[in-house]
């Protein structure tokens, strides 16, 4: 009796580990998508502590996602060449030290180099994590220990703007980096102890000139574009970042053609549902990118709500993103995936152009409303995106199309945020004012919606039964 006793109790203490993981990974991640909804609210109180315009220091959060989209292809290569326990400790070290940067930042460029050095933590956490929790987990365990990695994506939105108003409002901005030392020494901790040590036994050799070309392409085109309208730099020096930037992006093009472990598969796009997820969807992806900056902004400097306010009243947004959770699926195997893509497209580029209307008497009530159906939609269209993209990948290529698409996903709201205050910059410079008004950030709403419909092409061009074999349809 008492002998057979042994065997389940030493069996359940060696699943504990393998229980804990994804409680972990999920932890870790929870920090970096907090800390990616806090910063949009805290904006304009950044800005004047460091006597910086609102709409400039939006480079602090492309800063960000830049360096996030230039690293993470290259973060499964890490984890496998370096051992992902390692490269997960190191990469949640950075983040942990960066935003302590972050917090003690007192100018600008201090401030981006360390949100800069937070991108590329951040990149390293979500994959390297991802990774580690799929090797490890037996599949019959996979869907619950994969939902332990979607709550940090559901409860960051909710949390975030809240938080954020609130620790802006009756702390200091700073606090909304600091808070992520103490959690980033705990999970340093809670990696080493429970955190397998996974890699493999033969690694291909890196694309580094593929991976500078490509960084130096994104990095021209993101940072020049994000510089039009604003006076920091010459005309000149726009252009040839913009030039240099297309320039790199074309030798990349002739580069990936003649290698064949390129960082970046190009050969994908040749794939009609990766091709409308990953090119049509950079298009749709830059309302969600720029709704969160230009709502903030508007809430704050042109409505005059305090932090707090405004982050009670935008986290509305993430309530509807959770009301598509139940519903998404039904909608796509009703409707499929072509008639969503193309039928909600429009309607976030509407419901987006719609802010424009708003102003500093609209009723709370009317911009609860507003923003509950606005994140609806956009977290529909990014749900729908986000499922047609592997449809008709293959399975070995699956982890480099993985990287891909979330290297477009980073780009594209980097770019939405630029975009967004571009249109500002040039509107209040238009009108003669040194400050932003509410009719300035309006005017970015529809511009960056009618653009964002430029996705329409590859999202028409879909056969009605495009990957019909995931939306459940016959």
């Amino acid at each position: 009796m008492g002998g057979a006793s042994g065997p389940p109790r030493a069996s359940l203490r060696a699943d504990r580990p393998r229980r804990l993981l994804p409680m972990i990974i999920g932890a870790a991640l929870f920090m970096q998508t907090l800390d990616s909804n806090v910063i949009a609210i805290a904006l304009p109180t950044m800005a004047q502590s460091l006597g910086e315009d609102p709409v400039t220091l939006n480079i602090a959060i492309t800063a960000y996602l830049l360096a996030a989209a230039i690293f993470l292809p290259i973060s499964t290569w890490v984890a496998d060449r370096f051992g992902a326990k390692t490269v997960f400790r190191v990469a949640i070290f950075g983040f942990a030290l960066s935003s302590l940067l972050c917090g003690l930042s007192q100018d600008l460029w201090q401030l981006v180099g360390a949100r800069m050095v937070q991108g590329i933590s951040g990149a390293m956490m979500l994959p390297v994590g991802r990774l580690v929790v799929l090797r490890n987990v037996p599949k019959s365990e996979l869907v619950n220990a994969m939902s332990y990695l979607t709550i940090p994506a559901l409860l960051g939105p909710i949390l975030g703007p809240p938080l954020g108003g609130f620790i802006v409002t009756h702390l200091s901005w700073r606090w909304i980096f600091f808070i992520n030392v103490p959690v980033g020494v705990i999970g340093i901790g809670l990696a080493t102890l429970y955190v397998p040590d996974v890699r493999e036994e033969s690694v291909d050799r890196l694309d580094l000139r593929g991976f500078f070309l490509a960084a130096f392409g994104l990095g021209g085109l993101v940072y020049g574009f994000d510089s039009l309208g604003h006076p920091g730099l010459p005309p000149l020096v726009i252009a040839a970042l913009l030039a240099g930037g297309a320039l790199s992006c074309l030798l990349y093009v002739l580069h990936s053609r003649r290698t064949p472990d390129a960082i970046l598969d190009l050969s994908l796009l040749a794939i009609r549902t990766f091709r409308a997820s990953a090119v049509g969807g950079l298009f749709s992806r830059l309302i969600l990118g720029a709704a969160p900056f230009l709502v903030a902004l508007l809430l704050q400097l042109g409505f005059g709500l305090s932090a707090f306010q405004a982050g009670l009243l935008t986290f509305t947004s993430a309530i509807g993103a959770i009301i598509v959770k139940a519903t998404a699926p039904a909608i796509i195997r009703r409707l499929g995936f072509r008639t969503v893509l193309i039928a909600n497209a429009l309607a976030v580029a509407a419901t987006s152009a719609a802010y424009a209307l708003l102003d500093a008497g609209t009723s709370h009530w009317i911009l609860v409303i507003a923003l509950l159906v606005g994140g609806f939609f956009r977290s529909l269209q990014f749900t729908t995106l986000n499922a047609i993209a592997y449809a008709d990948v293959p399975p070995e290529r699956m982890s480099r199309a993985s990287s891909f698409s979330s290297m477009f996903q980073q780009l594209a709201q980097s770019l939405g945020i630029g975009l967004a205050a571009a249109v500002i910059s040039i509107a209040r410079g238009w009108n003669g004012r040194t400050i932003a008004s509410a009719t300035d950030i309006a005017a970015a709403f529809p511009i960056v919606a009618i653009i964002s419909l430029v996705g329409l092409f590859y999202f028409v061009r879909l056969p009605l039964d495009a990957a019909a074999h995931v939306a459940g349809r016959r």
